[in-house]
């Protein structure tokens, strides 16, 4: 059965343009001004919505999130009430899609049965697990997707196509290119190379290929989506938020808008992209000249 993340991507695909993929960390800076940022999200313009589950060893998040991670680890927040968090949401929002992301200790001390059953219950669509290869795919991913939920999976420009095939066997949703190589929020991607990329990464599945880390302005947003099916912002977003807070790094009035602001306004990059039917024919025209016919490959 089709899962919201799907069905998002089917239509943005009739739309032809891109997705906006917003991440948040849960209960940053508290669960209160969290939660009115995550409903404020879709009418600013985020297509998919990404939320951390905080962790006190991010090894592939950069500074902002990492102190992202901690604001929200001080406030209390845990994996139960970021569940709670996302059921909080469901309450007026039954269509956007939700992906938790983060790293598999949290979910493993929890208990893998009861986390998947209770995602499930909450309202999640989909997971994003940075440091489960796919090697260890029995551990969450398979049972994962027998439950219901989207499993996706990150590419990096140092996966290459021997290891594309391994990377996608289990995948589904959407897959996620990591645009650079290191933590989030490093430095800005070659969008040069990215296009490329994604290209590359086509030639191996069907499934939508989003682009994230490095993204910073609707400048930097529309490039990407002029040949991606998704763009993903998140450390900008992250500190967006930190910029708003007080000394003692409490939440503002300028909290929620400081976000949903940014938000708005790289959602207008993204859509501001040509049709992505068009610049695909025209990709792929270029693509020829450079270096010869596509070959198809199967997995």
């Amino acid at each position: 059965m089709p899962t919201r993340i799907d069905n998002r991507f089917a239509d943005l695909a009739r739309e032809k343009r891109a997705a906006l993929i917003t991440f948040v960390m849960a209960g940053d800076p508290d669960l209160a001004t969290c939660l009115d940022i995550l409903k404020a999200l879709p009418k600013a313009g985020a297509d998919v919505i990404e939320v951390g589950m905080p962790f006190t060893d991010p090894m592939a998040d950069g500074p902002a999130i990492q102190a992202a991670g901690l604001r929200a680890l001080a406030a209390g927040t845990n994996l139960v009430k970021t569940l709670a968090l996302v059921a909080d949401f469901r309450k007026s929002d039954q269509a956007t899609p939700i992906v938790l992301m983060g790293y598999y200790n949290p979910i493993y001390v929890h208990g893998v049965d009861a986390f998947l059953k209770e995602a499930q219950a909450a309202g999640v669509d989909g997971l994003i697990v940075v440091d489960l290869p796919p090697e260890e795919d029995e551990e969450l991913c398979l049972p994962a997707l027998k439950a219901g939920l989207n499993f996706i999976r990150l590419a990096t420009p140092t996966t290459d196509d021997a290891r594309l095939p391994a990377v996608l066997a289990n995948t589904s949703g959407f897959v996620y290119y990591v645009s650079i190589t290191g933590i989030t929020g490093a430095a800005a991607p070659d969008f040069s190379k990215t296009a490329m990329a994604v290209e590359r990464i086509k030639r191996h599945t069907a499934l939508p290929v989003a682009v994230g880390f490095g993204v910073k302005n609707a400048k930097s947003a529309r490039a990407i989506a002029a040949h991606a099916d998704g763009v993903v912002v998140g450390s900008a977003l992250v500190e967006a938020l930190r910029a708003s807070l007080d000394r003692d790094g409490k939440a503002t009035g300028k909290s929620v808008e400081a976000v949903v602001g940014l938000v708005a306004e790289i959602a207008k990059g993204v859509r501001m992209a040509a049709p992505r039917s068009a610049l695909r024919m025209i990709f792929e025209k270029l693509q020829g000249f450079w270096i010869g016919p596509s070959v198809k490959t199967t997995r």
